[in-house]
């Protein structure tokens, strides 16, 4: 293989670790986890792992973090089904809500409400994958 050759697979390489690393449905934002639009995600004391239990009015004031694209699901960030079949996201098994009381993106008003809703910290979530380290030089 030529020089060249080597240099644009490695680079292809490390453009499809950087999308794997950046598949999640989330970002960090002011260090909590939010989604890809900057609303801010919350965790239910009352959920059982992979089982949401607000339904009815509490998911009125507490929207569950609908899956748009079950691609972005990794280790961490999956799928479960809640029991009006519908397809919720979950971190490391927590059901993922929004709080209808965040009126920007950023905001965190439904930190702590009921003492049993909270902002996810970031730092809970899974170190981005890191790019074998080459050789090479560019």
């Amino acid at each position: 293989m030529n020089r060249i050759t080597i240099r644009i697979t490695f680079a292809a390489a490390l453009i499809a670790l950087t999308g794997m690393a950046q598949a999640n449905p989330t970002i960090e934002k002011n260090g909590i986890l939010a989604s890809k639009e900057g609303r801010t995600l919350y965790t239910f004391d009352k959920d059982a792992a992979g089982k949401s239990n607000c339904n009815g009015a509490c998911l009125t004031a507490w929207p569950a973090f609908a899956v748009a694209n079950p691609a972005a699901a990794d280790a961490d960030f999956t799928i479960i089904k809640r029991d009006d079949g519908s397809s919720q996201w979950a971190f490391k098994g927590q059901p993922l809500y929004f709080f209808v009381g965040d009126a920007q993106p950023g905001d965190v008003n439904g930190d702590k409400s009921g003492g049993v809703w909270h902002v996810v910290p970031a730092a809970k979530k899974a170190a981005a994958v890191e790019a074998p380290k080459s050789g090479y030089s560019y």
